[in-house]
This record gives structure tokens, C-alpha cells and sequence, in this order.
């Protein structure tokens, strides 16, 4: 049987779904624009290719057992190339023959209201990037309806971890450097956070299971916690108080004078201004899968912090 994996992406979730396929057994390769990446997870070969680019890309996923979608455009270009680059994707899945794997959000489903959010809540997207994920999924359920390809996506909240540099920047080399740590919205509300090396594992299972074909899950990602509940483990865990701030509108605002992607996150505040919860269980039931206690998150990803504030 033929087990070759292709991941198009080599952020910290494509270097954790090529981790957990090595373990597996699994031959990978990982695609990205630049084919480079800090410390690569031996085995995994790494090519530099355009995703836009159906001559670079048909080649190198000919063949493939599955095909995973870990790649995104930058958050304030999301409208214009999201849709284009999976739609890419989406036919290089085709003509491998080959399952498509698509790491996805929680975005399409909108506020909640605090219910948790399993795999059958209903979109009801209340900002422009969950009305493009909402349209994404759409698409890519639709191209396996059709029979045209056999897909899965599996569905992760906001995450953190080793290598992932947005919340490493704002949470944990903040705490590191003793600098006032700056949390969303606000720090007594409770939010489901992913660990990204679950997100990666999750990703590989559906992967390499045929039960996982034709629906959405969601990463086994444990109970949501406060940002301040986060702040006290950081503070245990270093030895010192670790200080945080509530950041809310006006002050992505004037970050976002300088910054594109700050100034895109106003619009998903409303994630951690109420409870943001989402229920995995159907994926921990179906396929066995665990979650990382949160405290091993964070030892973990302070270990990672330690080492880039170095850097």
C-alpha cells in the first residue's frame, strides 16, 4: 500500500501532522512556498513549490494516500486567496486520487452563546472569515459528495504551543521576559484552547482512518479555561507572577495601525468576551484520542519560549 502523506504547510501544525505520520510509519512530504523550515522532523522531505501552481504541485502529490491542508494566506488576505488556494488543493487531491485532510477553524459557527460547539452546530458565521471558512467547507464537502474527492476536515479552536509564534510572542515569551502578557478580550471568560501537537495527531488520524471520511471533527482539545486561569499556571510554572492585560478594541486598533493581521482579529473578539466552548468528544470516542493536560501545554511551550527569547 502505497503511504505517502503531502502536507502544503510547514507552520507548527504542518510540523506536527508530519511528526505524528513519522511515528505512524508514514512517508511524508511537506510543500511550501519557501521548502525551508527551522529544525524539520527527521524523515519528512521538504519541497519548495506555488500551491497556485497546478504544474508544480500535480508531481509532487501524484500518488499520494492523503494529501493534508495545513496552509493559509496571511489573516488580512483570508477573502481574497483562501478559496483560491484550497480550490487548488482540492484538485491536486483529485487528480492523486488521494484523501484530503483540511485543518479548519471554529469560525463558521459564529457566537454561540456560550453552548458548546459540536460537530452539527450550525454555521451562522458573524464576521467575513467565518463566512469564508463557512463557504470553504461547503466547498470541500461538496467536491466529496460529488465523488470528485474524499475528504475530512478536522476542526481546531484558537491553539498554542511549540513553534506556533502568535501566542508564543503575545503569552509566553511575554511571561518569560517578565513583560506584561496580553490576552484577548477578556480574562475571566472561558475559552476552549487546541494544543497544536493535538491538532497535528488528530489531523493524521483522520489521515490515515477511512471512518473519518466525509465528516468534520473536532481536535480532543479538554475544558476551556480562563485567561486568567492560564496566567496563574504560567505564574506556578516560572516561579513569579506573570501579569496580564485585557487587550479589546481600541487597543488592537492602535496595534493594528501598525499591523494588518492585529487589526483583523477585532472582528473575532467576541470569542473570548463570552464563553467559547467547543465539545470534542465525538472524535475522543470514535478514534480513542486524548488530549495534553493543560499544565503539560504550557511546561512544554515555555520550554519552546526559553529557547526562542534566547534566539
Amino acid at each position: 500500500m502505497n503511504n505517502l502523506h503531502v502536507i502544503f504547510g510547514m507552520g507548527p501544525l504542518g510540523r506536527y501532522t508530519a511528526e505524528s505520520l513519522l511515528k505512524k510509519g508514514c512517508r511524508v512530504r511537506m510543500i511550501s512556498r519557501k521548502g525551508t523550515m527551522t529544525d524539520p522532523p527527521g524523515g519528512a522531505e521538504l519541497v519548495a513549490a506555488d500551491i497556485m501552481n497546478k504544474d508544480e504541485i500535480v508531481p509532487l502529490t501524484d500518488g499520494a494516500e492523503s494529501i493534508y491542508q495545513c496552509a493559509q494566506p496571511a489573516y488580512h488576505h483570508w477573502a481574497q486567496e483562501f478559496p483560491a488556494l484550497q480550490n487548488s488543493v482540492i484538485e491536486a487531491a483529485a487528480n492523486a486520487g488521494a484523501k484530503l485532510i483540511a485543518a479548519e477553524n471554529l469560525y463558521m459557527y459564529g457566537d454561540t452563546n456560550g453552548v458548546p460547539m459540536t460537530e452539527t452546530t450550525s454555521f451562522n458565521p458573524c464576521s467575513r472569515k467565518g463566512e469564508v471558512r463557512g463557504k470553504m467547507t461547503e466547498t470541500l464537502f461538496s467536491a466529496h459528495s460529488s465523488g470528485k474527492i474524499r475528504a475530512a476536515s478536522v476542526r481546531g479552536s484558537d491553539f498554542f504551543g511549540p513553534w506556533e509564534q502568535i501566542n508564543g510572542k503575545m503569552i509566553f515569551a511575554a511571561a518569560v521576559k517578565r513583560k506584561p502578557v496580553n490576552m484577548l478580550g477578556s480574562l475571566i471568560q472561558p475559552h476552549t484552547f487546541t494544543y497544536v501537537k493535538d491538532f497535528g495527531y488528530a489531523l493524521a488520524t483522520a489521515g490515515t482512518d477511512e471512518r473519518a471520511l466525509g465528516k468534520a471533527w473536532h481536535v480532543p482539545s479538554g475544558a476551556a479555561y480562563t485567561g486568567q486561569q492560564l496566567l496563574d499556571i504560567l505564574s506556578a510554572q516560572l516561579g513569579y507572577k506573570v501579569k496580564g492585560m485585557a487587550a479589546g478594541k481600541l487597543i488592537l486598533s492602535l496595534i493594528g495601525l501598525f499591523d494588518k493581521g492585529a487589526k483583523e482579529v477585532i472582528e473575532m473578539l467576541y470569542e473570548f468576551t463570552s464563553p467559547f466552548v467547543m465539545d470534542s468528544s465525538l472524535m475522543e470516542k470514535t478514534f480513542g484520542l486524548t488530549y495534553t493536560p493543560m499544565e503539560q501545554r504550557i511546561t512544554e511551550t515555555l520550554e519552546w519560549a526559553k529557547e526562542y527569547v534566547k534566539g
